[in-house]
């Protein structure tokens, strides 16, 4: 709550905090796990089309830092308007431009992780899931076929697999039932991120 409000405070366009960090803190609830088990990181989102430069981008990273220095952390700020200049390039995979920022959530490797929130002035929070939240609920890892992403799926089921067994994993259609090893080092599996990140880090 401390980051959603700090967050806020930033007044980004179309912002949400999403994926890993919010299903993954379900997940340790559910099976009885540390809070802040297997986060890696907080991704949050911003739509902002006016400006699709690495530079503009990277000056909203070092605005935000001293904001969320006193939040959990490390948090990755990038906007999403950008991802189509860069994604193909480095993934392989055709990525045409976004219309919003909540457009990137179905387009997100496996289903579980089409999940972004926000907090709203009044303090409610609202919440986007464009598949729903059966998979979160039910503990399950299903592919997103929306783009050809397979072996970020893959590397993503590894892991997820090893930190919480409880999973059903479902394989990438066409794959093997145990997910495929990916030579790709999981640190880069894109998460609609960008591929030059600043260099200064907001974490903790």
């Amino acid at each position: 709550m401390r980051l959603l409000v700090a967050a806020r405070g930033l007044a980004l366009p179309q912002w949400r905090l999403v994926a890993g960090c919010l299903y993954q803190t379900v997940w340790n609830a559910l099976t009885g796990r540390p809070r802040g088990h297997g986060i890696r990181d907080y991704d949050l989102i911003y739509f902002d089309d006016t400006d699709l430069s690495w530079e503009a981008e990277d000056a909203v990273v070092r605005r935000a830092a001293p904001v969320l220095s006193s939040c959990i952390g490390p948090v990755e700020i990038r906007n999403q308007a950008r991802v189509h200049l860069w994604f193909e390039a480095r993934f392989g995979s055709p990525y045409p431009p976004l219309p919003g920022a909540d457009a990137a959530l179905g387009r997100y490797a496996a289903v579980v992780h089409a999940v972004g929130v926000r907090l709203e002035p009044d303090d409610s929070l609202d919440i986007a899931a464009p598949f729903g939240l059966a998979d979160l609920f039910g503990l399950v890892l299903r592919p997103n076929l929306a783009i050809a992403n397979r072996a970020t799926y893959d590397a993503k089921a590894e892991r997820m697999r090893a930190l919480w067994p409880e999973l059903t994993v479902l394989p990438w259609p066409g794959a093997a039932e145990d997910p495929v090893k990916c030579a790709q080092d999981t640190a880069a599996v894109s998460t609609g991120l960008s591929p030059a990140p600043s260099p200064f880090s907001t974490s903790r």
